[in-house]
């Protein structure tokens, strides 16, 4: 049997799955893109935050709430391989490919929830 530090030592060494996820809502079509350094984590945390009322989508959860959870559905777009650590690290690779996916689909107005972000260039 493990010790419970030989235990937490697996659980901070484990990989996991980061990338690029997707939200669409079965009924009229629209979808929200994010990204997550956890991709299994961050489905049950949207899902809990939709169920509980609180997510910060407005749209998202209006919908949510019209058409219920079994209209929705998740699923993995990118995902990057936890090999060796990027410079600046996985979120800033996460977020540019998220970036690029959002240039892609364009889930903005009647196609999506998400916003548009202006960046500026430096």
């Amino acid at each position: 049997m493990k010790t419970r530090k030989e235990m937490k030592e697996e659980y901070r060494q484990r990989k996991y799955r980061m990338g690029v996820f997707r939200i669409t809502n079965l009924a009229n079509g629209k979808i929200f893109i994010g990204s997550s350094i956890d991709l299994i984590a961050i489905w049950h945390a949207q899902k809990l935050q939709l169920n509980a009322g609180i997510h910060p989508n407005e749209q998202l959860q209006s919908d949510w709430k019209q058409f219920g959870p079994e209209n929705f559905k998740y699923d993995i777009l990118e995902e990057i391989t936890q090999e060796d650590e990027p410079a600046g690290g996985f979120e800033r690779e996460i977020k540019a490919m998220e970036d690029l996916v959002n240039e892609e689909l364009q889930p903005y107005n009647e196609k999506g929830y998400n916003r548009r972000h202006h960046r500026e260039k430096l």
